[in-house]
């Protein structure tokens, strides 16, 4: 990824954000992303006591959070949301 980043000249510079995709672990609850969670829109995942999803539907919210490290140094990114919204027709 750094080297496709950088091969025509464009500069990487510190802040600057790499993504490789979802980082899941082996076992159950350890899915990195929805998809993999419903195992491709097969399995419904529960959220709360009476909200099941296989995909996201229009009025969710979504919410990201991240860090990295543990106790008190830690560094992340805050809280990124937003909500999904209905397809324009064009």
């Amino acid at each position: 990824m750094v080297a496709h980043h950088t091969i025509t000249g464009c500069n990487l510079r510190t802040g600057d954000l790499l993504g490789s995709g979802t980082i899941s672990g082996e076992g159950d609850g350890e899915a990195g992303c929805l998809l993999e969670a419903t195992q491709g829109g097969k399995k419904a995942v529960r959220f709360g006591e009476d909200v099941e999803r296989t995909w996201l539907e229009d009025g969710d919210e979504v919410v990201i959070t991240g860090h990295c490290g543990d106790g008190d140094v830690r560094v992340g990114w805050g809280s990124c949301s937003g909500i999904v919204v209905p397809a324009t027709d064009l």
